[in-house]
């Protein structure tokens, strides 16, 4: 492919601070384009391969101003609160290239019915779907199905907005905690009823630059908290890049002509051109991609698989943030990658945080340890700060030995109070 030219020792700002940003610094700081990066606000995890400074994910004015300060030449949107927030407008309009789209062309993923909505515009192909605000539409919808429903907050709820449902009944108390308890706040005061689709479900990525896009490798994640697909959902307990539920290249080629150029095309005839990275949430139903739903960023535990297994991505996430990508996407390096996410024991529903770790450092032979929720103290040890602590990625030359591998690291860690799932990657998916 022919590339954009790029400036010399390029300076580059990753915002957020969890998991995805930490693989993101991660994979910025080893291409040779690159001068420096930065983060802000990052974790425990991020000052090994990045400066970090104190300033929220979500203070687009703030982030302008560092952004200025530090010379910085391409900015890396991460988290969906930094998208929702303007983040990106506020970059954009300072002048600093931006991977990550506007608030409003991030409505894709801050408002589920919205989605919908571009995907019965664009023909993309999902589940029968009905919106509701109020509770009493919203019963008698739910009253009249036979068949198996998902219930879903229409704002964003840090992965907890869905909730897969068994029967009417289950679909019934989700519904009436959203509309009626207000369990998840703003973002459950509107609820997508949809029909409940089975098969693979499969987590799709394309970097875009409002007219075009190139896919990057496909990958699957693991939502419920316990093993075997059980307990609660969350925003991820682990993740595998390749999947074995269909053809790499096959699937990226169907998901680019069905389901990412008729996206960006209604969304640049409304106005709202989509630069950055798009995940979609599909699930393979007897071989057809079917969407589940849109993310206005890389995935999260998805991009601390997906980006060890890349060559130099620098180059293609100028290209999206400059409106200029010209070719194919990045060719993985045929390696396998296995993602097993350690959690406090309470997740999601209690989760205790400013619990001591320890990480080994460095890390067993062909593993990597991404932090998602810590933070340094004084003394330089580590703390927990969220649900999600940390993400070991094994990598090998199959499924079997990456597995292996991030299960070694998961051991070598220290971290009382926590838990994970034992069967990231065992089965197919």
């Amino acid at each position: 492919m022919t590339r954009t030219v790029l400036p010399a020792g390029l300076r580059v700002l990753v915002v957020g601070g969890g998991g995805r940003e930490h693989a993101l610094a991660w994979a910025c700081g080893r291409s040779p384009l690159v001068e420096a990066v930065h983060c802000a606000p990052g974790n425990g995890g991020t000052g090994a391969v990045a400066t970090n400074h104190p300033v929220p994910s979500t203070d687009g004015r703030g982030l302008a101003r560092l952004a200025r300060e530090l010379g910085v030449e391409l900015a890396v949107l991460g988290p969906d609160a930094a998208v929702a927030a303007g983040v990106g407008d506020e970059l954009v309009a300072a002048g600093i290239p931006c991977v990550g789209p506007s608030q409003a062309a991030g409505r894709v993923e801050s408002s589920k019915a919205h989605a919908k909505a571009c995907m019965a515009e664009a023909g993309i192909a999902t589940a029968d779907f009905a919106v509701f605000d109020d509770w009493p539409r919203a019963r008698r919808h739910i009253r009249a199905q036979s068949r198996p429903l998902v219930v879903k907050a229409d704002g964003p709820a840090l992965g907890k907005g869905a909730f897969v449902c068994d029967d009417r009944g289950d679909a019934l108390r989700a519904a009436e905690a959203l509309l009626v308890e207000g369990r998840l706040g703003p973002a459950g005061r509107r609820v997508v009823v949809e029909e409940r689709l089975e098969g693979h479900e499969v987590s799709l990525f394309a970097l875009c630059d409002g007219e075009r896009a190139v896919m990057l490798p496909p990958a699957a994640d693991y939502k419920r908290r316990r093993d075997g697909d059980g307990g609660p959902m969350t925003g991820g307990m682990g993740a595998v890049t390749p999947p074995t539920c269909a053809d790499a290249r096959a699937l990226n080629a169907d998901a680019l002509t069905a389901v990412v150029e008729p996206l960006l095309a209604v969304l640049r005839r409304g106005g709202t051109p989509y630069r950055g990275c798009l995940y979609v949430g599909a699930m393979l139903v007897r071989g057809r991609l079917q969407v589940l739903e849109f993310n206005a960023r890389f995935g999260d535990p998805e991009a601390e698989v997906l980006l060890p297994v890349l060559p130099d991505l620098v180059p293609w996430l100028w290209q999206s943030a400059a409106g200029a990508l010209d070719g194919g996407g990045p060719e993985p390096t045929g390696a396998t990658a296995v993602g097993v996410v350690i959690a406090d024991e309470g997740y999601p529903e209690a989760p205790r945080t400013d619990r001591p770790l320890r990480v080994p450092d460095p890390p067993p032979a062909g593993t990597l340890v991404f932090h998602m929720g810590t933070r340094r103290v004084a003394d330089g040890g580590l703390r927990s700060t969220g649900g999600r602590i940390l993400c070991c990625v094994g990598i090998g030359p199959d499924r079997q030995g990456a597995r292996t591998r991030a299960y070694e690291a998961v051991r070598r860690v220290d971290a009382p109070g926590t838990s994970w799932r034992q069967d990231i990657a065992a089965g197919s998916g």
